[in-house]
């Protein structure tokens, strides 16, 4: 393994000068066999599997074939409008055949995709469109209305074009240049919850080796989508495993645990991913009406920590279990639970290719059973973030991301997440995880959803404070839901007040959002 120097900015040309910001020690093995970018990747899968089921979204299919027509018309139209390689691109979509499309055409023609989740407001936009500077942004046509409020406020006038171009050229394979395993293929920004948004940078090489040591994926396998494939969630961990196994894409345009269900039931899909939230409302509509969900062989489950209690009601309701991992818009997947040894609560152990350490303060590796910050290095992990060589040297150091996530590992090697260092709480100089008083509101057969949360407090410098939202018909006072704490916690982690709410607020990935519940508790 060594160090691979950025290519030169010069090649992109004068667009794509943040590529200087960002080459800050990327991973790679030259002797890899990965020599051609993801758009070829994908035209090699092309060729030998034509007439292959490639996209499913309602009830649309696209084959391989056509999906690789189309893809090189758009590319080619990017280039006749004047975009260079190393331009961004922007995405802001639903997950249906035209984004993926749009992915597939940007990095045919050498550009650097910048998909936008659909959820997106207006002054979030504004900042990613000044800060990345795409040439055009794609948005969906209900998008609209967002993207040109943020382009009137970001002070970068890109063009907006909503939908593919109709006045596509005729189809000329010739005209695309060879993409260069190490060109940067894609930005995707970070969800910004403690301070700005900061754009991951990766490149061809880590996004392709990322999706050939992420999952048992082949040519039969058969992805769902659920998550926003502008996401990590649904790019990294469905999407092109699924596409460079050559396999089938099922798209689900948004969530909705019904439509999922029969989706699954009618494609026979056998992976997918879910997020927290997800799971519960898959597990509620289960329990309404079965489905038949043999042909799923894993559902991953991240994003934030799955309570224990939850990944016992999901595999009672739907016949097999949650197989929970973590990874990072950065770096994914760094940890995931074997399926042959699964341990619910865990994370599970490093993915391959993957060295994983735990270390204190000072960097030092701390042993077995003792909490530290998890520091991962493999071939996969993100090259900088873009136009910001602070925080990207932050994050790398001599070629190891520290990921500001705490865990500990046990005598098995088994990981076990404890919270984010950023959002633990100080109570009387003791650390309190908010996911481990989470995971105790969770048991509770009244409990929905929950976010616990710090406030200062001038004794014990921060106490702890919980809000959770109830199961339809459930109910339960604050003093017996603090009882219930107590007789699973220690004096120290029992919050002090829980409040409740009918729903609780989501970030942008969808995950609880702490930071909105302790500003509503503080305004």
């Amino acid at each position: 393994m060594k160090y691979a120097s950025a290519p030169s900015s010069q090649r992109f040309g004068v667009a794509c000068q943040g590529w200087e910001m960002v080459r800050c020690g990327v991973i790679t093995s030259r002797n890899a066999p990965l020599r051609t970018g993801l758009g070829e990747r994908f035209r090699a899968a092309a060729k030998v599997h034509p007439n292959k089921t490639a996209l499913i979204c309602c009830d649309e299919m696209v084959t391989y074939q056509a999906l690789d027509q189309t893809v090189t018309r758009v590319a080619q139209w990017l280039l006749q409008e004047g975009l260079k390689p190393g331009d961004r691109v922007g995405i802001l979509w639903y997950n249906e055949i035209t984004a993926v499309t749009l992915f597939l055409a940007c990095w045919r023609a050498g550009m650097i995709a910048l998909p936008v989740i659909s959820r997106m407001k207006a002054p979030e936009l504004a900042y990613i469109l000044g800060h990345a500077t795409p040439a055009v942004l794609f948005a969906h046509p209900k998008l609209l209305q967002v993207a040109t409020e943020a382009q009137a406020s970001s002070g970068h006038p890109c063009r907006i074009v909503a939908g593919l171009p109709e006045d596509l050229p005729a189809f000329d394979e010739a005209a695309l240049p060879a993409n260069e395993i190490d060109w940067p293929a894609l930005i995707i920004y970070t969800s910004g919850t403690t301070a700005r948004p900061k754009g991951v940078t990766h490149t061809h090489r880590t996004l392709a080796t990322s999706t050939e040591a992420m999952w048992e994926l082949g040519p039969t396998g058969i992805g769902m989508a659920v998550t926003s494939i502008m996401h990590p969630s649904g790019l990294y961990c469905i999407t092109l495993p699924t596409l460079l196994a050559s396999g089938t894409l099922v798209l689900i345009p948004a969530f909705d645990p019904a439509a999922l269900l029969d989706a699954i039931e009618r494609h026979r899909c056998t992976n997918t991913f879910l997020l927290p939230a997800m799971v519960q409302g898959v597990v509620l509509e289960q329990l309404k009406r079965q489905r038949d969900m043999s042909s799923l062989q894993w559902v991953l489950a991240g994003g934030d920590s799955v309570p224990v209690a939850l990944q016992t009601q999901f595999r009672d309701a739907c016949g097999l279990p949650l197989r929970e991992g973590i990874g990072m818009t950065e770096v994914c997947p760094i940890l995931v639970n074997p399926l042959d040894a699964l341990r619910p609560g865990s994370l599970g152990v490093p993915s391959s290719g993957v060295e994983a350490r735990i270390v204190d303060s000072d960097g030092r590796p701390t042993p077995d059973g003792e909490i530290g910050e998890l520091v991962v290095h493999s071939p996969f992990n993100f090259i900088g973030y873009w136009n910001n060589p602070e925080e990207t040297a932050a994050a790398l150091r001599n070629g190891w991301l520290h990921t500001g996530d705490l865990v500990k590992r046990d005598a098995s090697g088994y990981y076990w997440f404890q919270g984010r260092k950023k959002q633990i709480i100080v109570r009387e100089s003791y650390n309190v995880a908010p996911q481990e008083v989470e995971e105790v509101l969770y048991r509770h057969p009244a409990v929905f959803e929950a976010g616990v949360f710090g406030l200062p407090d001038p004794v014990s410098g921060e106490k702890v404070i919980a809000t959770v939202s109830l199961r339809p018909g459930k109910q339960v006072d604050e003093t017996e839901l603090r009882k219930f704490a107590r007789n699973h916690l220690n004096d120290l982690k029992v919050p002090e007040k829980i409040h409740f709410l009918a729903e609780l607020p989501k970030g942008l990935s969808g995950k609880v959002d702490r930071r909105a519940l302790k500003e509503m508790a503080q305004g």
